[in-house]
């Protein structure tokens, strides 16, 4: 009888044990990977942004004549109607002598500054600019003013005598003038502007309408000459009650800035107006060149005037809360990027708004956590951007949703499974 070799019953069960540890592990090792492998961030996708639309600016243009008018800090605005070519600007001209003045003497407002004392020569203005039936204003008894008050007559009276007188004070000599004027028109700008005396009565005197809304513009930043165009009537001593020559003050908003009546010219009126247009001020600065008479071109600066302002409107660019995309997870619903607050710009006439979306990757957030931006691009604006935010969480899904759908959206990098 043949002997059997028996195996020591541990010897058997030392394979089954090593194959059951063997799955043992595996299981192990597929549950640790399916909790801990990261997830790959939720897909993320841009809504279509629909943009606010606006119709092209009706302005009421007269039919003669040149004008132009622009709303500060919109030059978008800026419209024109007419010709383009020079023009006789008659009293206007007294803004160019004004802050030709102040850029030789400096006044800032609440002072008298020094005495004006008149010469001779400055006498001699009266007669010689009544003589071309100009607006002259008796001088002082005692021939002494400061230089505020020769700016209030020359400005709001658009007393001839007082220009001249202004010229005289600041540079000796009408030659002296006229280089200065020229030297600041080139400063500033005013290629087109040509000013050949300190009055307006010489039909020389000549500018384009929207050099003209430039120099209205430079009056406005200059604080004196703002306050003294914007001065209905005063007291001048030695002169008397005066009152400016600008009938439209105070009406529909104006505040300045300068008549011009003479026979090449015809009646011209620089304006401005301000209004209060979604939360802010807004100045609108014109010109008006080439009118019958001031009363019918009074009425045509109020409806051109009404017809700007009309064309202000807010824009709403978005709303707190609205939605910029949405962020899909495989074990939620999705979860929409909403505006963080708010946006809205001050916008004229016709504008276009465009929208660009940018979300962040994301897997797990809280709400409200930022998670991008949204760009809006506005014409003539600077772009305006609004931080997204999640309006709900983004949960980690657990341990019990892994396990239940292993490897289901995890991050998977092809370059470390090939080593």
């Amino acid at each position: 009888m043949p002997n059997v070799v028996r195996r020591p019953r541990s010897a058997v069960r030392r394979p089954v044990t090593i194959a059951v540890v063997a799955v043992l592990l595996l299981v192990v090792a597929f549950l640790a990977a399916a909790a801990l492998v990261p997830f790959a961030p939720t897909t993320a996708s841009a809504t279509t942004y629909a943009a606010p639309r606006s119709s092209a600016p009706e302005l009421r243009f007269p039919g003669y004549g040149a004008t132009a008018v622009e709303a500060e800090g919109f030059p978008e605005s800026l419209t024109t109607s007419g010709d383009r070519k020079e023009r006789s600007i008659a009293s206007i001209s007294k803004i160019v002598t004004a802050l030709v003045v102040l850029d030789r003497k400096p006044l800032d407002v609440g002072q008298q500054g020094p005495t004006v004392r008149f010469t001779p020569a400055m006498e001699a203005l009266y007669a010689q600019y009544a003589a071309k039936n100009g607006e002259v204003a008796p001088l002082p008894s005692d021939l002494r003013m400061s230089q505020y008050r020769v700016f209030q007559v020359a400005l709001m009276e658009s007393a001839n005598n007082y220009a001249g007188a202004l010229a005289l004070w600041a540079f000796g000599s009408m030659d002296g003038y006229r280089e200065a004027a020229a030297a600041w028109l080139d400063e500033h700008g005013l290629d087109d502007t040509t000013i050949v005396e300190p009055t307006g009565l010489d039909p020389r005197n000549r500018s384009t309408a929207t050099d003209l809304v430039d120099l209205g513009k430079l009056a406005l930043a200059d604080p004196l000459v703002k306050q003294v165009v914007g001065t209905r009537s005063a007291t001048v001593p030695g002169v008397g009650e005066i009152e400016n020559s600008n009938k439209l003050l105070g009406m529909d908003g104006v505040e300045g800035i300068k008549t011009g009546t003479l026979d090449e010219a015809g009646a011209c009126l620089l304006f401005a107006a301000t209004y209060e247009r979604g939360g802010r001020d807004v100045t609108v600065i014109g010109v008006m060149l080439g009118g019958v008479d001031h009363d019918s071109l009074d009425v045509d600066v109020r409806r051109l005037l009404h017809s700007v302002a009309d064309d202000f409107h807010v824009v709403t660019l978005t709303h707190e809360g609205q939605t910029f995309g949405t962020y899909e997870a495989p074990w939620q619903d999705g979860v929409d990027a909403t505006a963080s607050r708010a946006a809205s710009v001050l916008v004229w006439g016709r504008t276009e708004v465009t929208a660009k979306a940018t979300l962040e990757p994301v897997t797990v957030g809280a709400a409200g956590d930022r998670v991008g931006s949204v760009r809006f691009r506005v014409s003539h604006h600077d772009p305006v951007t609004v931080p997204l935010e999640l309006d709900a969480a983004i949960e980690d899904p657990g341990v019990w949703w892994r396990w239940s759908n292993p490897f289901r959206g995890v991050q998977f990098d092809p370059a470390a499974a090939l080593g």
